[in-house]
């Protein structure tokens, strides 16, 4: 099975929600990126997820919140938007937080879940995974998850490990 049909099943997308929200992306020229645990599994060994976090361009944002309202179901929180649609386990999450509006200009295509997309760079998609690990306002599971993504690229790129603070090494231990 290719890896995009494996996702499609495990995310019981029947709707075509992933094809739809990239083309719609895509169609409209709004510039985005993979980041989170989908862009970890682009660098490293790949584990099932059932999310999609992306970034994109801020002076897009509320372009790209517009197109999607009119097609998908939008939930709106503090750093991010959730997109889902009914038939599809999918959930996709548009990062609203700025600090990774950078990330968008140093993203290189990457095969991903068996397709092209751009994906943000290693030490971004590093960067990002750090602040998630250390935010006390995530839930402890979720940043478990998040050591285990630094750890998965500390693996594959062990010359990036000075970028992680001492405090998260630790809790790598």
């Amino acid at each position: 099975m290719r890896a995009t049909a494996f996702w499609k099943t495990v995310t019981m997308d029947h709707t075509g929600l992933l094809d739809r929200l990239i083309s719609l992306l895509e169609a409209e020229g709004i510039r985005y990126c993979v980041v989170g645990g989908q862009a970890v599994n682009a660098y490293a060994e790949p584990v099932v997820s059932l999310d999609l976090d992306v970034v994109t361009a801020l002076d897009q944002l509320p372009r790209a919140q517009a197109l999607l309202a009119a097609t998908f179901r939008i939930e709106r929180h503090p750093h991010k938007l959730s997109v889902s649609q009914a038939g599809s386990d999918l959930r996709v999450q548009i990062q609203t937080d700025p600090r990774y509006a950078a990330f968008l200009d140093r993203a290189t295509v990457r095969t991903l879940l068996g397709l092209p997309f751009p994906v943000a760079a290693i030490e971004d998609v590093l960067q990002g995974k750090v602040w998630a690990a250390t935010d006390p306002t995530r839930r402890a599971s979720k940043r478990l998850k998040d050591l285990a993504d630094i750890a998965r690229l500390l693996e594959v790129a062990p010359h990036l490990r000075a970028l992680v603070p001492p405090e998260v090494l630790t809790r790598l231990a």
